[in-house]
């Protein structure tokens, strides 16, 4: 099966609703892992499961794509590969072991702000006033939403989430300045096969194998192997690829209004006013922050 290259979009092309919705699915469906994690996974296991929903996706987009990167695309798929996946993901599944998901909601809802003072060394790009003011008051909504008195802030974790969101928005810069030499689905692949490379012997070195995986933890690897990976990410760099770089981050607000959603109708949590009130707030930010014409 072999996969044609779309003709990348030029940067004075007015990105459409169908692009921001594509995009928006990827974080939307990263909002159930922290529910997954907690309900469907074996316990303190980051690595072994980021390995699981790296590698066997990544390997499964190469065998429908059958394409290799060529001159630059190999040190750059490196760079990337290892900034999304191969450090990310074990960090991103630490937090979400040692932390309160509203912890790590609220720190990963900073990621449109560092976008923001990182897109101008980076790109040469000055986000506009309106998109940062927008980043600051979906990140105040999330935090309503998702702080509550009780958080506790374990410092391994904290430092593991902040982590994960600097790498995430240096990854998001670097593939918006970089461009894609190919298909989306093709791009995705390498990055995930090389990041899965990387964490399966760290995986087996440093915390071996479990004895046994019940069903449950089956369906679990699946659901965050298949639909949070190898569907979610080749629509989020999708959107990087046609959308303004703090535009694309701030759809991240997705994630928190999600994951509260999940666990409200899955683990039978309650919503206070406040929570409500950060629902409302945060999503008529991210609304309206993608009216707003950027730099791309």
């Amino acid at each position: 099966m072999a996969i044609t290259v779309e003709r990348p979009v030029t940067a004075t092309a007015k990105p459409r609703l169908t692009d921001v919705g594509l995009a928006a699915l990827a974080p939307a469906s990263w909002g159930t892992v922290y529910v997954v994690t907690a309900t469907l996974l074996p316990p303190d296991r980051p690595l072994l499961a980021a390995a699981l929903r790296a590698l066997p996706a990544g390997l499964l987009l190469l065998a429908l794509t059958r394409r290799l990167p060529h001159g630059s695309w190999w040190w750059k798929t490196a760079v990337l590969g290892m900034l999304n996946f191969g450090a990310f993901l074990p960090l991103i599944f630490l937090a979400a072991y040692r932390l309160p998901g509203g912890v790590a909601a609220t720190l990963g809802a900073l990621q449109p702000l560092l976008v923001a003072l990182l897109a101008l060394p980076i790109l040469r790009v000055r986000t506009p006033a309106p998109i940062v003011l927008a980043a600051i008051v979906g990140a105040g909504g999330v935090a309503l939403l998702t702080l509550s008195a009780e958080a506790r802030l374990d410092p391994l974790g904290l430092a593991a989430m902040l982590a994960a969101v600097a790498l995430m928005a240096v990854s998001l810069l670097l593939t918006k300045k970089w461009g894609r030499p190919g298909h989306p689905l093709a791009m995705t692949g390498w990055q995930l096969t090389l990041g899965g490379v990387v964490l399966a012997p760290a995986t087996l070195l440093f915390e071996g194998l479990p004895d046994s995986l019940t069903t449950a933890n089956l369906l679990g690897y699946g659901y965050i192997g298949i639909v949070t990976t190898a569907v979610a990410y080749p629509l989020w760099f999708r959107g990087i690829d046609r959308l303004a770089p703090t535009s694309v981050s701030l759809l991240t607000l997705t994630n928190p209004l999600v994951a509260t959603a999940a666990g409200f109708l899955v683990l039978g949590q309650t919503l206070t006013g406040w929570q409500l009130t950060g629902f409302a707030v945060a999503l008529t930010a991210l609304t309206l922050s993608q009216t707003l014409k950027t730099p791309r």
